[in-house]
């Protein structure tokens, strides 16, 4: 399981610029929570890379992420790899149990989020702040298919307030 390996998975199964660009957002996010936790980073870094690997394949519940995770299987991704993409969506049942699980989480809609707030700014994400992402989220038509509560109680799963978990992203996605 390595990193150039997985970027090639997503690359086949995702043809889609933006989606690839979340892939990158998702990892930069785990790759600050593993330093923070102490974790592999690496492997938490594939993780948020490949999280929605098989979304343009199947993008309905509940075949995504279940039919990513039986190919993912099939290449040999370790378990707790694959118990990790399958947590990040509710409707498969599967317990955020781990950190790792419960980073991915948070992390996903965040990062989709933030994203969105860079891209209306004149210098993107280098000057964006808490605050300011926090502001666009009670703007209910800004992002609108970003689900707030799950960021939210991300944050709230992982024990961080809300806002020190928006900075995190946010300065992992400047880098």
């Amino acid at each position: 399981m390595d990193r150039e390996e997985s970027w090639q998975l997503l690359c086949e199964y995702t043809k889609s610029e933006s989606l690839r660009r979340h892939g990158l957002a998702v990892e930069a996010c785990m790759r600050a929570y593993a330093r923070k936790f102490k974790e592999d980073e690496e492997k938490w870094a594939v993780v948020g890379l490949i999280h929605d690997f098989d979304y343009e394949l199947y993008p309905n519940a509940p075949d995504h992420p279940l039919k990513g995770s039986e190919i993912l299987n099939k290449l040999g991704y370790p378990e707790d790899v694959r118990r990790a993409i399958l947590a990040h969506a509710d409707y498969t049942g599967v317990p955020r149990d781990t950190l790792m699980a419960k980073s991915l989480f948070a992390c996903d809609e965040l990062a989709g989020f933030i994203t969105a707030c860079a891209l209306v700014r004149p210098d993107r994400i280098q000057s964006l702040q808490a605050r300011s992402v926090r502001k666009r989220m009670k703007d209910k038509a800004f992002a609108r298919s970003v689900r707030r509560e799950d960021i939210l109680s991300g944050a709230e799963e992982l024990g961080l307030d809300a806002n020190e978990h928006i900075e995190t992203c946010i300065q992992a996605m400047q880098g």
